[in-house]
Order: C-alpha cells, then sequence, then structure tokens
C-alpha cells in the first residue's frame, strides 16, 4: 500500500451488557444466565493512504459504523490501536490528542438526527472553530458564509434553524459543519443514504469536489455498491465484524475473490446483464452475540470446507494490492 495516514491494527469492539441485580441472584443460584458480549468489531486491520477515497462495505450490523465512530474518536476501543500520521492515537499527548481529533471528523447518516433543532446554522457550523480558538467572534459570521458557499448552500441562510431546510441541504450543512475545523480526514457514515437518489449524486459530487479541493481523505461507509464503485479507489469488505477482502475497486468488482464480496456482487442488476434471475445471500447474517467459529461466513458460503467450520482464515495478501481471508486460497 501507498503511504498511509490512517492504520488501525487488530481494532476490535466488544459491548457488554452487564447483569442486573437479579441476573446476578440467578447466576448465584446456580442459574446459567451471563453477560451477553456484542462482538462489533473483530480484529480489523486496514491501512487508509493519504488523499484516497477506501470504500468500506457490508451488510446492516456488521460493524461498519462502530469501526467509523472508534476512527473519529467517539467511541473507544477495546484493543487494538489507532495509527494517525504514523503516531498511534494513545500515545500522543494532550496537544496531538486535540489536533487529531480536529482532523479527523465524521459525517453522519441522518441529517434530520445530527443536527441540533435549537441551534441556528451559523452556531452549528462556527460553534466548534470558536471554542477552539481557530475563528474570533467577530470573524464568525464571514467564515461561516465561506463555509456555506463551499457546500453549496446560500450563506443567506445562516440564520435559520435545520427544519427550515430540505434533507439534502441539512446534509451539507453537516459536511460544513465537519469542514469548518478544517479536517484532513473525513469517515462519511452512509452520508448519502437518508436521501433522495436525485439528491444522492450531487452530494457525492461535492465529496469529490470537496476532496480535490481541500486534499481530503476519505473512509466511505456505505451499503450501496454501485455508489461503493463510483466514488472509491479502494474497498474493504465486512463481514460480521471482520475483514474479509480488500482490494483496488477495479479489481475487486471485476473479480471478487472472497465468496462473500462474489455474493454481494452478484446481486447488483446490471444492464449487461439482462434477463438473470438475482438471488439473495442464503441464510441470515448470525447474531454478534454469538457468531459462528472459523469463518463467520461458514454457514453461509457455498464453498466452505471442513476447515472453514474450525479456523479463523486470516487476511493475507493474494496478489499485488489484494488482500482477502479465505482458506480457498490455499487450495488454488
Amino acid at each position: 500500500m501507498s503511504e498511509a495516514m490512517l492504520s488501525v491494527n487488530n481494532l476490535t469492539k466488544n459491548f457488554v451488557k452487564r447483569l442486573d441485580l437479579a441476573g446476578k441472584i440467578a447466576s448465584k443460584l446456580g442459574s446459567d444466565i451471563r453477560e451477553e458480549v456484542v462482538h462489533a468489531v473483530d480484529g480489523v486491520t486496514i491501512n487508509i493512504p493519504r488523499g484516497g477515497v477506501v470504500g468500506l462495505v457490508g451488510e446492516s450490523g456488521c460493524g461498519k459504523s462502530t469501526l467509523g465512530r472508534m476512527i473519529a474518536g467517539i467511541l473507544k476501543p477495546t484493543f487494538g490501536e489507532i495509527i494517525y500520521k504514523g503516531v498511534s492515537i494513545t500515545d500522543m499527548n494532550d496537544d496531538e490528542m486535540r489536533r487529531a481529533a480536529l482532523q479527523i471528523q465524521m459525517i453522519f447518516q441522518n441529517p434530520f438526527a445530527s443536527l441540533n433543532p435549537r441551534m441556528r446554522v451559523e452556531d452549528i457550523i462556527g460553534e466548534a472553530p470558536l471554542v477552539h480558538g481557530m475563528i474570533t467572534s467577530a470573524e464568525k459570521s464571514e467564515y461561516v458564509r465561506d463555509i456555506m458557499q463551499k457546500v453549496g448552500l446560500d450563506p443567506e441562510y445562516r440564520r435559520r434553524y435545520p427544519h427550515q431546510f430540505s434533507g439534502g441541504q441539512r446534509q451539507r450543512i453537516g459536511i460544513a459543519r465537519a469542514l469548518a475545523v478544517k479536517p484532513e480526514f473525513l469517515v462519511c457514515d452512509e452520508a448519502i443514504a437518508a436521501l433522495d437518489v436525485s439528491i444522492q449524486s450531487q452530494v457525492i459530487n461535492l465529496f469529490m469536489d470537496l476532496r480535490e479541493d481541500l486534499d481530503l481523505t476519505y473512509l466511505f461507509i456505505s451499503h450501496n455498491l454501485s455508489v461503493v464503485e463510483h466514488i472509491s479507489d479502494r474497498v474493504v469488505i465486512m463481514y460480521l465484524g471482520r475483514i474479509v477482502e480488500i482490494a483496488e475497486t477495479d479489481d475487486l468488482f471485476k473479480d471478487p475473490n472472497h465468496p462473500y464480496t462474489q455474493a454481494l456482487l452478484n446481486g447488483i442488476p446490471r444492464l449487461d446483464q439482462r434477463g438473470i434471475d438475482y438471488e439473495p445471500i442464503d441464510g441470515e447474517i448470525p447474531s454478534p452475540l454469538d457468531p459462528p467459529p472459523g469463518c463467520h461466513f461458514h454457514p453461509r458460503c457455498p464453498h466452505a470446507i471442513d476447515r472453514c467450520k474450525a479456523e479463523r482464515p486470516e487476511l493475507r495478501e493474494i496478489a499485488a494490492n489484494r488482500w482477502s481471508a479465505c482458506h480457498l486460497n490455499d487450495q488454488a
């Protein structure tokens, strides 16, 4: 891989539901009741190159958003480390941590819920740079006007409240809020999923323009493979908390390696494949409370062998700039 702006090594996040008083009493009396552990992210290692757009794809509940929130500093990992510009975030001093927190920003899926309905747009966008000393109170209004213009919003509306904007405009406000602290890295968590299809293309084009104008790096989280194919340089496929395949976008869409990736791509309708009956992946994604042993995908995989049921496949390089976690590659 090229120089990584951000890397995660063996990143893991477990959510534990503790026993209440009744549960603790029942456990002491011999009941098999126990604490529940959700294995949301399970040993993820990826590198995100400077200036690149990495698409993170997987079914709902696979841990994409949890991974993004850990990278953005919203959630603390259970294990593993996040390395930003060659320095582990856990080893940073207070000043370095503060700078990293500003330089890594997140754009959320729901523009209706991610904006404070009681704040005017001018305050939503201008609050963070003002608090962090990037601008003065006297500079705030002009600064917000400039940011709003960058994301395609009329600055004359800066005194309005979020409910006075459309869904696409609200998402632009969310983008403006993230850009206001001059980040270098954006985590886009299903940033267009809640928008009308006609608006999605406009926001995608905005992301690409901002990437060129501001030299941004993106982790673009989505379940929409068509969007990921259009916007991403590299694609990471995630299944039940684990990375199963990483490849350059063209290579992955032309020749997917992992059976899960193949199943995902087989479900995309294409104009050159008319008349084909598309079938969903067999079965349901297992519960992260009790993931299957070995390869998490083996209960749904048509190519599973006995080894898949017992041994976790390691993510390893199978070709130049190509990684996959499948035992079938050992038989090739």
